[in-house]
């Protein structure tokens, strides 16, 4: 309630029952939904005052990064809260295989344990909505700029906010299985000839004999033999196809994209809107802070943190481009968020 007056905010379902939606504002919300946006409506004491569609826009890695989990035979889904029509549109851009849609916060852990019946199931995720799905895995994945209770119900965390990491896991993976092998093959297969012949297994039959002395150095180079093909992983480096023409442009993978749709205002809203505009009011503010120190998701998160506990701050944290984009909804000095960044622990 605001000076008496009821608003309402959320999805269409949520709206239906909190006002008259016209149908063309319905018709409008499902052309958005198909476009891959989820549209939002707004309410004053139960008329319609617009829709907000937001959007988010893929990495321009996402699709080359589904498209090499399929070629190494790995069935990708997308489990989202997002409705049916949303999901299927990012899904299609995306190119996973099936799609899951409208699942609660406490759905997902569910849904990975009916996977979980059809064979392994590695899950990636970043929110606090995603731990317990995370470690109902067989494999948790989390991304390293997620929240901290995703991280620590993870297996695997990723440095960066790249899902082509989860790729490189999964290839290094493989790597270093296939390297046990051969280490356990050529170990059994020379001990299985050496030791014998040590013993002197041989010399009654074929009068074949080793001195200890050469046995000893033998079993010496079978250990640098093992050694030195299992160092031969950090030469490793992953292999992706080349990318598919037409991917997601790198800057609209930036943030969210948000299209704002207004149906015609009431016109009291008007007013409030241009009353705050003749008294000077605080306008919103956007900040660029460069940030020294960050070596992990781990420190991103702690700054993000730090930043986001200012009243008045709304922060988001790159690490790859060391910076925070702030958001000022009310004055704040800058040496307040300098501040907050050096008690963090960075510069």
């Amino acid at each position: 309630f605001l000076d008496g007056s009821a608003l309402a905010g959320g999805n269409l379902n949520f709206l239906r029952e909190r006002a008259d939606l016209p149908e063309e504002a319905v018709r409008r919300a499902e052309q958005l939904s198909g476009q891959g946006k989820t549209p939002l409506f707004f309410s004053k004491d139960g008329r319609l005052l617009g829709i907000i569609a937001v959007a988010d826009v893929l990495k321009p890695d996402s699709p080359q990064a589904i498209r090499e989990l399929r070629n190494m035979g790995i069935r990708v889904v997308m489990i989202t809260g997002d409705n049916a029509r949303t999901a299927r549109a990012i899904g299609a851009q995306a190119g996973v295989d099936e799609v899951i849609a409208g699942v609660l916060p406490d759905g997902k852990e569910r849904e990975i344990r009916r996977l979980s019946a059809r064979g392994k199931v590695a899950m990636v995720g970043d929110g606090i909505n995603d731990a317990p799905a995370l470690t109902r895995a067989d494999i948790g994945i989390a991304i390293g700029a997620g929240t901290d209770i995703a991280i620590e119900s993870a297996d695997i965390v990723l440095m960066k906010s790249d899902l082509m990491d989860a790729v490189t896991a999964i290839q290094l993976s493989k790597a270093t299985l296939r390297n046990i092998k051969e280490n356990l093959f050529w170990a059994l297969f020379y001990n299985s000839l050496g030791i014998p012949l040590a013993c002197g297994v041989f010399f009654f039959l074929l009068g074949w004999k080793l001195n200890p002395m050469f046995a000893a150095a033998a079993m010496s180079l079978s250990s640098v033999f093992v050694v030195s093909n299992a160092l031969r992983l950090k030469f490793f480096r992953p292999k992706f196809s080349a990318p598919a023409a037409g991917a997601v442009n790198e800057k609209a993978s930036k943030g969210i994209h948000v299209e704002n749709l207004i149906l015609p205002k009431p016109e009291e809203l008007q007013n409030q809107l241009e009353n705050k505009e003749n008294k000077g009011e605080f306008a919103m503010t956007e900040k660029i802070m460069k940030i020294e120190g960050m070596a992990c998701g781990h420190c991103s998160a702690r700054v993000e943190k730090a930043l986001n506990a200012i009243d008045g701050v709304s922060a988001t944290v790159d690490l790859e481009a060391k910076t925070a984009s702030i958001t000022l909804t009310k004055p704040v000095d800058d040496q307040v968020l300098i501040k907050a960044v050096t008690d963090a622990g960075y510069e």
